[in-house]
């Protein structure tokens, strides 16, 4: 699948590394617990991707942006590309996604009441710590072999970050830092784009434009600062918005699932209603990247309306003629 002229290693190269990264890649995909078989595409996606990373890799720590729409599997590549990475090429790996540097919730309610209402649903540009994304991602790439640093987390089933104790901690140099993101690479929209609503949404509670208007105003500004931080992108790029929302709802399935059994955990899980107006926020700026981004990104992975990666595109580096 991976196109052969863009192929970053030759055959006899790639199938012994496939056979040496086999067993933490089964594994992974078992702790994911993935509905689908992926160990086929081992070869022909994932090592490939996998070494052209590391060919792509600047002598200093590489910063690698993972884009997609909810529901895409942002998290299951990169945690597959982590694992590929770390046994087949010997890369110290750290990652966190932009979803993990959400405003608190009292962050975002103070936004809803000076800002806009909807400022209160976490993903939007304006709904993220920057500042904190920014530090953490230079920490992590100046970290030296006594440095430990802190990786932000947040905990979508309660709609909080978590207390900073809770935090995982990333300890000595890395050689690679991936971030993903739904948003992650995006550019701001034109002015003109923004004077239409683009779902029902935006009609009724953005009559006026003000929330679009804030959001593609954080994505001109601090997001950009966020975003030039990336080396490399890779998009996963969605058939389309039901596609967005069928595979979303089966995280949210996923996420009751896996909290079922405890009573004393606080839930902020979603209903199908509420799903469908909560992806509603999402969409302007999806449909957007969905436009914009395939021509700018240095790797497109199209996906299927079965969840599966059909076709690759390579895009030409900056670096290269």
């Amino acid at each position: 699948m991976w196109p052969s002229r863009h192929l970053p290693l030759p055959p006899d190269q790639l199938r012994p590394l496939a056979d040496k990264v086999r067993p933490a890649f089964l594994s992974k995909c078992r702790s994911l617990k993935l509905d689908t078989d992926l160990s086929p595409l081992l070869k022909s996606v994932y090592l490939p991707l996998a070494a052209w990373i590391v060919r792509q890799k600047p002598d200093n720590p590489m910063v690698l942006g993972i884009n997609g729409a909810q529901g895409s599997g942002k998290s299951t590549l990169s945690a597959l590309l982590q694992a590929i990475l770390v046994n087949g090429f010997q890369q110290r790996v750290a990652g966190f996604s932009i979803d993990d540097i959400y405003k608190t919730r009292a962050e975002r309610e103070q936004l809803a009441k000076t800002v806009h209402p909807l400022l209160i649903t976490r993903g939007v540009p304006g709904t993220h710590d920057v500042a904190l994304g920014i530090r953490t991602i230079e920490a992590l790439k100046q970290a030296t072999a006594k440095d430990e640093i802190p990786i932000p987390t947040f905990d979508k089933a309660t709609d909080d970050r978590k207390p900073m104790e809770a935090w995982p901690v990333w300890k000595g140099p890395v050689d690679i830092i991936l971030f993903e993101g739904w948003c992650v690479g995006a550019r701001p929209q034109p002015e003109a784009m923004l004077a239409e609503p683009v779902n029902e949404l935006e009609a009724k509670e953005d009559p006026d434009g003000t929330w679009r208007r804030y959001v593609n105003d954080q994505l001109k500004g601090p997001y950009q600062n966020l975003f030039a931080l990336l080396d490399r992108l890779i998009m996963l790029k969605v058939p389309d918005m039901a596609a967005v929302f069928r595979w979303r709802l089966e995280q949210e399935r996923k996420l009751a699932e896996l909290y079922r059994h405890n009573p004393h955990q606080k839930l902020k899980l979603m209903d199908e209603n509420q799903l469908r107006r909560f992806i509603q926020h999402y969409e302007r700026l999806t449909r957007w990247m969905l436009e914009d981004l395939p021509p700018r990104a240095d790797i497109v992975l199209y996906l299927n309306p079965a969840h599966q990666i059909h076709k690759i595109q390579v895009n030409p580096c900056p670096c290269q003629p």
